[in-house]
């Protein structure tokens, strides 16, 4: 779970520092960086698993047909940033498996991540650059630091319920001056140390900078890295959901039932469901989502899973109350993206951040509640503390609905905007600024963030009415304007 999130010099997120709660929405016009915000967290997730180049190449282009690498760096005219830097402070489980189906168990559930990545032109091999890690740095954050800048709560009745939350989930003791990753050294002879992870003083284990294809954080394991190895499983839990009605609607074979996860995309949906059905935990797992779903869908009497033992397939099933059975492939997108949703909200085995662009889409606009609602309890809840029925779970949306803010509770909300700067020669650029509202828990922890009040969020977001000139014309009245033609989004709607 991300509890605070720094970025610098990726795409337009200049000095960003936005805090994270269990649910937030970021609501802003578009291109403004929202997507950006994502795609940073998308880059993080893919440096756990993947090299430096790879990871880099999976982030999208900007609407390029062929990825470079150098445009995830800001960029001001030609000039681009030397560097990008990213510090993601988080909440880690308290135990984990590796690769290997070794346990691992972290002896403190609160720290901070940090890494810096410059671009390198080495030579005519290598046609598009290099990444090259200048900064790796895994660090503990001491329980009374945790205990006061975690607060999801302004007033004091839902602090004095949050600390039973706050005991379940930070947990283990270490000192603060031996971290778990640290970097020594410039230039050539820059070295990223892996330090031993009882805390011992003895020699760590360096790696040249200059020639790590990968970050030190991907080669943790159980054995001798048990807390970097559960940070290393942390952030790459954290997904970006695009659920797919294709994927959704697709049958599963037998053999993916025992480890069966809801896929990004929204695959192995059948195959996840019939394993919960199989937990003795979760025996009415398919009521319970028939339930959910009649919140969004009327008519709905039961969902079951088909096993079809000659073909060994499973299809998701759907039944009305007039008795009808209709399979996966003749619901709506809404409603198998809803499902969806649902399923992932019964499942204590998913469990990370989950980030959702645009959630509204696709549902008509009086069964927005009910998706909200359903976000937020996919959710970990903060004044209860972390069991198999509340696991330690983000979601983190976005949006540029007035219907969703409006429905959304104001400690959960950040204005995504542009604003105006000078680099260091004096040029001017635009960077995305997120903003949070007055009187919630995050004007308490970053003073240097201007607050705004729902009302002018919702004012950025809707289209206002202008009066039509006329000076030469008999024509009064009043016409909407649209947002691309609006003074104050004038020269955001472009890509960065």
């Amino acid at each position: 779970m991300i509890t605070r999130l720094k970025i610098n010099g990726f795409k337009n997120l200049v000095n960003t520092d936005i805090c994270f709660g269990a649910f937030t929405c970021i609501a802003g016009t578009n291109a403004v960086g929202k997507s950006n915000l994502f795609d940073a967290i998308h880059f993080l997730s893919d440096l756990t698993h993947k090299t430096l180049i790879d990871a880099a190449k999976s982030i999208r282009s900007e609407g390029q047909k062929n990825s470079d690498i150098r445009d995830l760096f800001h960029r001001v005219g030609d000039q681009y940033a030397e560097q990008m830097s990213f510090e993601v402070q988080m909440i880690i489980p308290k135990t984990g498996i590796d690769d290997l189906g070794q346990t691992a168990n972290a002896t403190i559930t609160t720290l901070k991540y940090e890494l810096a990545l410059a671009y390198r032109q080495y030579n005519e091999l290598h046609t598009q650059g290099v990444l090259e890690i200048i900064k790796e740095k895994l660090t503990p954050i001491t329980q009374r630091e945790a205990y006061r800048d975690i607060n999801y709560h302004f007033d004091p009745s839902g602090k004095s319920k949050e600390r039973e939350w706050k005991k379940s989930v930070i947990q283990g003791r270490r000192s603060t001056t031996i971290p778990f990753i640290s970097t020594a050294g410039e230039g050539e002879d820059r070295k990223i140390n892996f330090h031993q992870d009882g805390g011992s003083s003895g020699k760590p284990t360096g790696r040249k900078a200059s020639q790590l294809p990968k970050t030190v954080l991907s080669t943790a394991n159980a054995l001798e890295n048990p807390t970097a190895l559960i940070v290393k499983n942390e952030m790459q839990s954290w997904q970006m959901l695009q659920l797919e009605p294709t994927a959704l609607r697709r049958s599963d074979e037998f053999h993916v039932i025992t480890n069966a996860k809801l896929g990004p995309d929204g695959s192995h949906l059948p195959a996840t469901l019939y394993r919960l059905s199989l937990e003795k935990e979760k025996p009415n797992v398919f009521q319970l989502l028939a339930n959910r779903l009649s919140e969004l869908v009327e008519g709905v009497d039961n969902i079951s899973v088909d096993k079809d033992d000659k073909r060994e397939l499973l299809t998701l099933m759907l039944r009305t109350k007039d008795s009808t059975l209709l399979p996966a492939r003749a619901l709506s997108d809404g409603t198998l993206r809803f499902l969806g949703l649902a399923v992932l909200e019964l499942d204590a085995k998913s469990g990370g951040v989950i980030c959702l662009e645009e959630p509204e889409n696709g549902i008509h606009p009086e069964k927005i509640e009910s998706i909200l609602k359903l976000l937020q309890d996919i959710a970990t809840e903060t004044t209860q503390p972390i069991s198999e029925d509340n696991p330690l779970r983000q979601v983190i949306i976005n949006t540029h609905s007035p219907t969703v803010v409006q429905q959304v509770p104001d400690n959960s909300l950040l204005m995504a905007q542009l604003k105006e700067d000078k680099d260091k020669m004096g040029n001017l650029f635009k960077k995305a600024v997120f903003n949070p509202l007055t009187n919630t828990w995050r004007t308490k922890v970053n003073h240097e963030i201007k607050p705004v009040s729902k009302g002018t969020l919702l004012s950025y977001l809707n289209p206002v009415e202008i009066d039509i000139d006329t000076a030469s014309s008999n024509n009064h009245g009043k016409k909407q304007q649209r947002v691309i033609d609006r003074e104050d989004v004038k020269g955001q709607l472009y890509l960065f």
